[in-house]
């Protein structure tokens, strides 16, 4: 199963590219990010609660607000827009 670090090492991957790639920010869906870090987040699958744990600590971090929050808090359709600083733009 995977781990917050393992989340949250993907995570700053997904910033740090869209960054590079001249984006103003990085809008990172919790499901998509699960997937890529390994396994289908599911009622299975207990870790979609750490995924969305470490999206919520980053977005402290740095310029951000959600796009969607689920009604629950966390799950797969969480997902937050990660603003660059200097950034302009939606």
């Amino acid at each position: 199963m995977a781990k917050a670090g393992d989340f949250r090492a993907e995570l700053e991957a997904q910033i740090d590219r869209a960054q590079k790639q001249g984006r103003p920010h990085a809008e990172i869906n919790a499901g998509e990010l699960h997937r890529v870090v390994g396994g289908y987040p599911g009622s299975s699958d207990h870790s979609m609660p750490v995924c969305c744990d470490v999206m919520r600590k980053v977005a402290k971090e740095m310029p951000s607000e959600p796009v969607y929050e689920p009604p629950s808090g966390k799950g797969a359709s969480l997902t937050i827009r990660y603003r660059f600083k200097n950034a302009e733009g939606p």
